[in-house]
């Protein structure tokens, strides 16, 4: 593969955006089967490619933070692997980088992208090609809920806790596909987002459809390599304006991407992160 050595400070994309439903019910996505009572739109937007500026962005001021971060952990092929040896160190680093203290991963997904596949299984997950936020504030809590103690929980949700996504190409650089992130500083989270259901045969999560604005401001790091991680944030429990809640974010199919780039492959895990 001859690769792109002079990426463009910009690139103009299509990205996916939400479009609620026409009769003014709540949308609604049922995990079972990933069908929906909403529909999508897409728009041509700018994103910059802040390759070389990654230390402008944190968790705190945009809602991601890039890093470098090379994994013990190399193989990702099973299930018991990663969450016996790859769980772990991610767990130190989510708490280091963030001063927590306790990270607690409850799911994770690989993804390689197969354009000629049929249908998606646990262990074909496609990138994700549309604008979401991961976690309503209602959505969080039930995460808490869901995944600690009854005895934990209330508890913990007294003092700061967050959710963050620490996604990672895996096998070679993701120039396939990249994710597009977009700084909070330009959201209105009331006016840019409307919450959607997540419906499972057992009980109803909650995440973010977002609304095109032209104010957003889109960023990526182009090439990302297996030695880097981006840690997105989902949710954050300081709702009083002097943080980042919550990212906006998808994969897009960024047009500066050579032929013969191979197809995208990544792990993500999502994390409960506690504060004393």
């Amino acid at each position: 593969m001859v690769v792109n050595t002079t990426p463009s400070s910009t690139v103009s994309a299509k990205l996916t955006f939400f479009v609620p439903p026409a009769d003014g019910s709540k949308p609604a996505v049922y995990a079972a089967d990933r069908s929906r009572n909403y529909t999508d739109v897409q728009h041509e937007v700018v994103i910059e490619n802040v390759r070389g500026k990654e230390d402008q962005y944190t968790l705190d001021n945009a809602g991601f933070q890039w890093l470098n971060a090379p994994a013990r952990h190399k193989s990702f092929k099973t299930e018991e692997e990663i969450k016996n040896e790859y769980y772990p160190e991610s767990i130190e680093l989510l708490k280091k980088v963030t001063g927590a203290s306790r990270a607690v991963i409850f799911d994770h997904t690989v993804r390689r992208r197969r354009p000629d596949q049929v249908g998606e299984t646990p262990d074909t997950r496609q990138p994700a090609a549309q604008v979401h936020g991961d976690q309503t504030t209602k959505g969080a809590i039930q995460r808490v809920h869901l995944h600690m103690s009854p005895e934990e929980a209330p508890e913990l949700l007294k003092k700061r806790f967050q959710i963050i996504n620490l996604w990672r190409p895996i096998s070679h650089p993701a120039w396939d596909w990249p994710l597009a992130l977009c700084d909070y500083r330009s959201v209105d989270p009331e006016k840019d987002t409307q919450a959607v259901s997540l419906v499972f045969p057992d009980r109803e999560g909650e995440i973010y459809g977002i609304f095109n604005r032209p104010n957003h401001q889109w960023k990526y790091v182009s090439g990302m390599t297996p030695n880097e991680v981006v840690l997105i944030k989902c949710f954050d429990s300081i709702l009083d304006g002097s943080v980042a809640v919550f990212t906006p974010h998808t994969a897009f199919e960024d047009p500066t991407t050579l032929a013969d780039a191979p197809k995208r492959e990544s792990i993500e895990l999502r994390a409960l992160v506690f504060y004393d």
